[in-house]
């Protein structure tokens, strides 16, 4: 595999939170964000419109809650964490078009998008070593 190709290969398997971020605000972004941790994560709070699907339910609940045909971005904890990957395998197993978002909640989180939780949605100001302080995404 020669460097054009890698890469070509990482853009279609990864997506990063201020893409995911960017395709959520518009009419319709063409994917189902999937949240794949588990619920006390989910609890804690969430990717507003994104859909719960623990790792360990997604092969017995996957085509149940989403249409095969729709793709899916999955998303996990942040860069230390690979259940993002983990839930991807499982969704490419059952045939879904799939990509990783890098980064998880985490990065979500720090670039200073909006998280909602079962009391409502909250925002915290971007983390200045993730996004630049006046702007809300890295403009790449």
């Amino acid at each position: 595999m020669n460097n054009v190709d890698f890469f070509t290969a990482r853009l279609r398997f990864q997506t990063d939170v201020s893409d995911v971020h960017a395709a959520l605000g518009s009419a319709g972004p063409g994917f189902v964000l999937v949240d794949s941790r588990g619920d006390a994560g989910w609890r804690h709070g969430r990717i507003p419109g994104a859909v719960h699907l623990p790792h360990a339910e997604i092969a017995e609940r996957a085509a149940a809650s989403i249409d095969p045909a729709t793709p899916v971005v999955t998303y996990c904890w942040g860069p230390g964490c690979n259940g993002a990957t983990r839930a991807a395998l499982q969704f490419a197993t059952l045939g879904y078009q799939v990509k990783e978002m890098l980064g998880g909640i985490e990065y979500w989180i720090r670039e200073g998008f909006p998280v909602q939780t079962d009391t409502g949605t909250t925002r915290q100001a971007a983390d200045p070593l993730t996004a630049p302080p006046h702007a809300i995404t890295c403009d790449c």
